[in-house]
């Protein structure tokens, strides 16, 4: 019978698996990540990361923080399964994971950014199945023809 994924708080130990699994799914190479969560890692920002492990490896993770002057509203600023571990449901069990870790702390309001290029429409697809709808679209935003996506979803019923 297969083990359920273990979903908890990233640390120290997990940076080099995460930022394989970053460059891996291609999200942004790996040699950004120990910058990006050093301030995490350190308490000294207020975002969140979290770390999913299945089967005894490390399969991928979560980045949140929280949008300044709002009202509790967060952002899901990069989430990553490896690539070997996706359409297990594991990406589905860390939203789920994080979306209830954001609404214990108040979070209202859950975003996130992606983009239309072709090879993102399996992401964007994956957000709908979660339960989150496009909120905004800008036009061109990275490259012409390349729009920002916003999608959104309440963490109150």
């Amino acid at each position: 019978m297969p083990r359920l994924p273990v979903i908890r708080a990233a640390n120290g130990a997990d940076v080099a698996a995460l930022g394989a699994i970053a460059e891996a799914a291609p999200l942004f190479p790996a040699d950004m990540l120990p910058e990006m969560i050093a301030p995490y890692l350190s308490g000294s920002a207020d975002d969140l990361w979290w770390t999913v492990e299945h089967e005894g490896e490390t399969a991928g993770f979560a980045f949140c923080e929280p949008e300044r002057f709002t009202n509790g509203t967060w952002n899901m600023r990069a989430i990553a399964v490896a690539p070997a571990r996706q359409s297990q449901g594991l990406g589905a069990a860390l939203v789920r994971a994080v979306e209830a870790a954001l609404g214990e702390r108040g979070g209202r309001l859950l975003i996130v950014e992606t983009d239309s290029a072709t090879e993102h429409e399996r992401t964007c697809a994956f957000y709908r199945a979660q339960g989150y709808a496009e909120e905004a679209r800008l036009r061109d935003f990275w490259d012409d023809g390349t729009d920002k996506i916003i999608f959104r979803k309440p963490l109150r019923g």
